[in-house]
Protein backbone atom coordinates (compact mmCIF):
# COMPACT_ATOMS: atom_id res chain seq x y z
CA UNK A 1 0.00 0.00 0.00
CA UNK A 2 1.31 3.44 -0.82
CA UNK A 3 1.14 6.70 1.66
CA UNK A 4 -1.78 8.46 2.08
CA UNK A 5 -1.17 12.29 1.05
CA UNK A 6 -3.72 15.04 1.81
CA UNK A 7 -4.59 18.93 3.26
CA UNK A 8 -6.93 19.54 5.78
CA UNK A 9 -6.97 21.96 8.60
CA UNK A 10 -5.30 20.83 11.98
CA UNK A 11 -3.26 21.25 14.56
CA UNK A 12 0.33 22.26 13.62
CA UNK A 13 3.67 21.11 15.25
CA UNK A 14 6.79 23.20 14.19
CA UNK A 15 8.71 21.41 11.67
CA UNK A 16 6.62 18.47 10.76
CA UNK A 17 2.80 17.91 9.39
CA UNK A 18 -0.36 19.62 9.95
CA UNK A 19 -2.10 16.85 12.27
CA UNK A 20 -3.47 16.24 15.59
CA UNK A 21 -0.31 15.17 18.03
CA UNK A 22 -2.68 16.04 21.17
CA UNK A 23 -2.77 12.11 21.92
CA UNK A 24 1.00 11.55 21.52
CA UNK A 25 3.65 11.80 24.37
CA UNK A 26 5.42 15.38 24.16
CA UNK A 27 8.73 13.33 23.94
CA UNK A 28 7.67 11.39 20.91
CA UNK A 29 5.90 14.15 18.99
CA UNK A 30 8.51 15.55 17.04
CA UNK A 31 9.10 11.70 15.75
CA UNK A 32 5.62 11.23 14.61
CA UNK A 33 5.65 14.41 13.43
CA UNK A 34 8.89 13.88 10.78
CA UNK A 35 7.65 10.71 10.04
CA UNK A 36 4.00 12.10 8.99
CA UNK A 37 6.17 14.79 7.32
CA UNK A 38 8.51 12.11 5.18
CA UNK A 39 5.26 9.59 4.58
CA UNK A 40 3.87 13.02 2.75
CA UNK A 41 0.99 12.46 5.17
CA UNK A 42 -0.22 16.44 6.41
CA UNK A 43 -3.48 15.76 8.12
CA UNK A 44 -5.13 13.83 10.36
CA UNK A 45 -4.96 12.61 14.22
CA UNK A 46 -3.44 9.43 15.41
CA UNK A 47 -2.93 8.66 19.05
CA UNK A 48 0.33 6.66 20.63
CA UNK A 49 0.22 4.62 23.77
CA UNK A 50 2.95 3.29 25.98
CA UNK A 51 1.91 -0.10 27.24
CA UNK A 52 3.40 -3.24 29.60
CA UNK A 53 4.01 -6.48 28.86
CA UNK A 54 0.75 -7.88 29.29
CA UNK A 55 -1.19 -4.94 27.50
CA UNK A 56 1.12 -5.71 24.67
CA UNK A 57 0.56 -9.51 24.66
CA UNK A 58 -3.32 -8.71 24.90
CA UNK A 59 -3.37 -6.81 22.04
CA UNK A 60 -1.04 -8.76 20.08
CA UNK A 61 -3.06 -11.99 20.25
CA UNK A 62 -6.83 -10.19 19.67
CA UNK A 63 -4.33 -8.85 16.33
CA UNK A 64 -2.31 -11.23 15.05
CA UNK A 65 -3.40 -14.05 17.50
CA UNK A 66 0.53 -14.48 18.66
CA UNK A 67 0.50 -15.03 22.29
CA UNK A 68 3.69 -12.90 23.67
CA UNK A 69 4.38 -9.32 23.83
CA UNK A 70 5.73 -7.24 20.91
CA UNK A 71 8.03 -4.09 20.36
CA UNK A 72 5.35 -1.93 18.46
CA UNK A 73 1.18 -2.84 17.12
CA UNK A 74 -0.21 -0.09 14.73
CA UNK A 75 -3.92 -0.30 14.26
CA UNK A 76 -4.91 2.00 10.95
CA UNK A 77 -7.91 3.60 11.06
CA UNK A 78 -9.02 5.36 7.32
CA UNK A 79 -6.81 3.19 5.53
CA UNK A 80 -9.14 2.02 2.61
CA UNK A 81 -11.46 4.86 2.13
CA UNK A 82 -11.55 8.97 2.32
CA UNK A 83 -12.75 9.82 5.69
CA UNK A 84 -16.19 12.52 5.79
CA UNK A 85 -14.94 14.55 8.27
CA UNK A 86 -11.45 14.77 10.30
CA UNK A 87 -9.48 11.83 9.41
CA UNK A 88 -7.98 9.65 11.75
CA UNK A 89 -4.59 7.63 11.43
CA UNK A 90 -5.01 5.24 13.81
CA UNK A 91 -3.11 4.33 16.96
CA UNK A 92 0.39 2.67 17.59
CA UNK A 93 1.01 1.23 20.71
CA UNK A 94 4.74 0.32 22.38
CA UNK A 95 6.17 -1.65 24.53
CA UNK A 96 9.56 0.02 25.88
CA UNK A 97 10.16 -3.35 27.76
CA UNK A 98 10.27 -5.03 24.52
CA UNK A 99 11.47 -1.76 21.84
CA UNK A 100 15.50 -1.70 21.50
CA UNK A 101 14.78 2.09 20.46
CA UNK A 102 11.09 3.66 21.60
CA UNK A 103 11.91 6.29 19.28
CA UNK A 104 12.41 3.98 16.02
CA UNK A 105 9.60 1.97 17.66
CA UNK A 106 6.79 5.15 17.05
CA UNK A 107 8.66 6.05 13.83
CA UNK A 108 7.89 2.34 11.95
CA UNK A 109 4.65 2.28 13.73
CA UNK A 110 3.99 5.63 12.35
CA UNK A 111 4.45 4.66 8.92
CA UNK A 112 2.15 1.62 9.13
CA UNK A 113 -0.50 4.04 9.59
CA UNK A 114 0.93 5.86 6.28
CA UNK A 115 0.05 2.37 4.39
CA UNK A 116 3.78 1.79 4.60
CA UNK A 117 4.50 -2.36 4.88
CA UNK A 118 8.01 -3.73 5.01
CA UNK A 119 6.88 -7.18 4.77
CA UNK A 120 5.75 -6.32 0.98
CA UNK A 121 7.47 -3.38 -0.61
CA UNK A 122 10.61 -4.39 -1.50
CA UNK A 123 12.57 -2.18 1.65
CA UNK A 124 11.10 1.07 0.83
CA UNK A 125 9.84 1.46 4.48
CA UNK A 126 12.58 0.41 6.31
CA UNK A 127 14.80 3.02 3.90
CA UNK A 128 12.26 5.62 5.00
CA UNK A 129 12.38 4.96 8.69
CA UNK A 130 16.86 4.77 8.58
CA UNK A 131 16.73 8.10 6.50
CA UNK A 132 14.01 9.87 9.70
CA UNK A 133 15.69 8.17 12.63
CA UNK A 134 18.74 9.89 10.57
CA UNK A 135 17.29 13.16 10.30
CA UNK A 136 16.29 12.84 14.01
CA UNK A 137 19.91 12.78 15.46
Amino acid sequence: MRPRAGAAPGRTTPGAAEIDLSDVPGDLRRAVGATLHAAGVSDGHLGVEIVGEGRMRTLNYAARGVDEATDVLAFPIDEREEPRGPRELGDVFICPDKATNVTEAVVHGTLHLCGYDHETDGGEMLELQAKVMQSLQ
